[in-house]
């Protein structure tokens, strides 16, 4: 059964909206997309709008859940709206790449779903399964989204959103530590804090323990493993096809490198995309 059964065969002929023009931050992100021929960057674009917009609503600590909750619902409201005979005309950005790469409803909802974990109550500590759940909704779902636009075949493509998805996001848990810590978030697992022999799950008491860098021992080697088994899945693909991907796990694996090299005692500088690396990337990738 296609994935897009009830939508039109063809483009509304509506003018098309741009994504909000904060879609595309982050220097990395935004030369990956370069890269990308315009109508797939296009599309790109359109998907991370769409991902920053329920992001910010699930990171917006200073509004009521509740009305977070609304906000979410209203999002998967809108989506379902974009399959349907009716599609939102300001969200046309979206319903154009939607229907030409057969993006799939049920990934928008599970970015959307993921979002909703944050608002339903602050992770803390979450068993492996749920953090595993977590990074798959927030992460692997869009790269689900993704590899539709890239051109993958289904098997490949849903191979590699799995392994990278995971891999970004436990990369972004460790980067994030102590911004998440200070919205009272705590994403490390319990079985790496039992690992370090860690008891409290209170975000605060873990980032002042002296054994957080053996916590963070287990999630690195995850993301590693997930890395390692997204680069052998696009060492079965053509070129052409991975540049994108390619780039990205080149530049979040070198801020993998650079937060292991860091550590994780105090004091804790922020960590970023090394800017060689970065462009190495660019270069490597922006050839065909």
């Amino acid at each position: 059964m296609s994935l897009t059964t009830d939508l039109p065969n063809e483009i509304e002929r509506t003018p098309a909206q741009a994504p909000p023009s904060s879609a595309a931050r982050g220097s990395s992100f935004n030369l990956a997309m370069r890269i990308l021929p315009a109508p797939k960057r296009d599309a790109m674009l359109a998907i991370y709008a769409f991902c920053r917009a329920v992001d910010d609503i699930a990171d917006d600590v200073q509004e009521l859940r509740s009305v977070r909750r609304e906000a979410l619902e209203q999002w998967r409201s809108d989506i379902d709206a974009l399959y349907g005979s009716s599609p939102p005309p300001r969200l046309s950005w979206l319903r154009i790449p939607i229907i030409a790469y057969q993006l799939a409803r049920k990934d928008f909802h599970a970015v959307i779903d993921g979002m909703q974990m944050d608002v339903d109550a602050d992770i803390r500590a979450p068993e492996p399964p749920l953090l595993d759940l977590y990074c798959d909704r927030v992460a692997s779902a869009v790269g689900r989204l993704s590899v539709r636009v890239f051109g993958m075949g289904l098997e490949e493509g849903e191979r590699l959103a799995a392994s990278l998805g995971r891999a970004l996001q436990l990369t972004n848990i460790l980067r994030d530590l102590d911004e998440d810590a200070g919205i009272g978030r705590l994403y490390l697992p319990n079985e790496a804090l039992a690992f370090a022999g860690i008891t409290s799950t209170d975000p605060n008491v873990v980032m002042a323990h002296p054994d957080l860098p053996r916590a963070c021992e287990p999630v690195i080697a995850w993301a590693r493993h997930h890395f390692g088994e997204a680069r052998l899945v696009m060492s079965r693909c053509p070129h052409s096809i991975v540049r994108c991907p390619a780039m990205m796990a080149d530049v979040y694996e070198a801020i993998l490198d650079k937060l292991v090299a860091r550590g994780f005692d105090k004091p804790r500088e922020r960590v970023r995309a090394p800017r060689i690396k970065v462009l190495g990337a660019f270069l490597r990738y922006g050839i065909v």
